[in-house]
């Protein structure tokens, strides 16, 4: 990966945390990680 990727990457991930805060008041990120912690829940299941 290549600085100027990265560079791109973080501000498209930072944009998109922005986003959600000012417009949609977290509730996407609230969302992912309840998701994300259901997929651990379930692989940890099958480990």
């Amino acid at each position: 990966m290549t600085n100027t990727l990265a560079l791109w990457l973080a501000a498209l991930i930072l944009g998109f945390l922005a986003l959600d805060y000012f417009v949609l008041g977290w509730d996407v990120v609230i969302f992912l990680g309840r998701k994300l912690m259901e997929l651990i829940e379930y692989i940890a299941f099958w480990r």
